[in-house]
């Protein structure tokens, strides 16, 4: 890649016409946790960053923290609703 700036080890600078031209590279430099930063004319115009790593664990059911295997699901959540709220949901007037 030609008129490689860096400030930093994870901060390059490169204009669209070598993006495009060298996208792979870009990429694989990013998978690695480099931030690129486009210009048009030599000016900044946006970055290409790594994203966060998607967690490898079961995710917490709302607020409590708890995994999966420690929910337990009360039995008056499967009773019938009234007929009254079952109206509602089905669009029907209070």
């Amino acid at each position: 890649m030609t008129n490689l700036a860096t400030y930093n080890e994870t901060m390059i600078h490169l204009n669209v016409n070598e993006i495009k031209t060298h996208l792979s590279s870009c990429l694989a430099k990013v998978s690695k946790g480099e931030t690129v930063i486009v210009c048009k004319r030599n000016v900044p115009i946006a970055e290409i960053k790594p994203i966060a790593a998607i967690p490898n664990k079961k995710r917490p059911i709302g607020l409590s923290g708890k995994e999966y295997p420690d929910f337990q699901i009360s039995d008056a959540f499967f009773e019938s609703l009234p007929d009254d709220i079952v109206d509602v949901f089905n669009g029907e007037p209070l």
